[in-house]
């Protein structure tokens, strides 16, 4: 029998993301999220991220009575409606690092588990939208590449593409890049979704390059918890899943230069991003993919609005937190 859909329990108001994973499949992982982020919306975001108002025109017989501006009238006596102009539809590519250093992980689940999840709910969300999709996934080389579009059958695709585990061992960021920087004719939406654990300068080149192209971008950094809080306690032996070297280390005596060295590079990326005007989301696996796509989509329309009305954009400062 086909899986279906299991309530996942929530914890203040937001999906456990330890119950979303026990879902197998990722499109109905994403469909729970995207179910759960609609829902708790007072209206429907079909309105408020699709059309932008554009002018006013008078009322006809027929005509939608939603779309009046009853202060308008107020002050007129006359009865006109609100026009909106439908925006372009948005190609959205998703970059997808699947690389080994996305198989570490101090709970029930990996890293890349958590992000190909995330990239899954941005994609069901989009293609709810209309817009189109996009999907590349790498490690130390391109693995999948499927353009962006919307069609049926393309968002069952890419959900097909994203299942595939983590093989590879290095993590080269650049090559993804430069593969949408050469066939991305049209401007859209990047988002890398990636921990990040890789020089900063190859990314900012890479990443300055699509921006020059005009293309908007967003960076989403998965991390582990114990990644951040380097919460080992006793001495063990660590294992490089990228290049296979092993370390013995004593968690004491490493956790203060581990977090400097750790906190120095994440520094470096967001002032990075924020050179290019980019903005960064650091997220951790064990919190709820509703409120990271609530994040993502309140920053795309924040800055959407302010491309509209000023230009390009400003650089933004970097969020670096929950």
């Amino acid at each position: 029998m086909p899986e279906r859909a299991q309530p996942a329990a929530r914890a203040g108001g937001r999906i456990d993301p330890a119950a979303l994973m026990k879902i197998k499949s990722l499109q109905l992982r994403a469909k729970v999220v995207v179910d759960g982020y609609l829902s708790g919306l007072h209206r429907s975001p079909m309105h408020g991220f699709s059309v932008e108002f554009s002018e006013y025109r008078p009322y006809t017989p027929g005509d939608d009575l939603r779309f009046l501006d009853w202060r308008l009238y107020a002050r007129s006596d006359r009865f006109h409606l609100k026009r909106f102009e439908e925006e372009t539809n948005l190609r959205c590519w998703l970059l997808v690092d699947l690389s080994r250093s996305m198989s570490f992980h101090s709970l029930a689940y990996d890293k890349a588990e958590y992000a190909k999840t995330a990239a899954a709910t941005m994609a069901w969300f989009l293609t709810l939208q209309r817009d189109a999709v996009g999907l590349v996934t790498f490690d130390e080389a391109l693995d999948e590449y499927l353009p962006a579009r919307y069609r049926p059958g393309h968002v069952h695709r890419l959900m097909m593409s994203l299942e595939r585990a983590p093989a590879g061992r290095g993590t080269d960021i650049a090559a993804p890049l430069e593969q949408i920087a050469r066939t991305a004719r049209k401007r859209g939406l990047v988002v890398l979704i990636s921990d990040l654990l890789a020089p900063v300068a190859a990314i900012e080149r890479q990443l300055g390059c699509l921006r020059a192209r005009g293309h908007d971008l967003a960076v989403v950094r998965v991390l582990d918890p114990a990644e951040v809080a380097f919460s080992f306690a006793s001495e063990s032996l660590f294992f490089d899943l990228e290049s296979g070297r092993e370390l013995y280390v004593d968690p004491a005596a490493a956790k203060a230069a581990y977090l400097g060295r750790f906190q120095a590079h994440a520094a470096e990326m967001s002032a990075a991003c924020r050179k290019l005007g980019t903005d960064v989301f650091t997220v951790t696996t064990n919190q709820p993919l509703d409120l990271v796509l609530a994040r993502l989509l309140q920053s795309r329309m924040s800055g959407r609005r302010v491309a509209r009305r000023s230009g390009p954009l400003r650089p933004r400062a970097a969020g670096g937190g929950p």
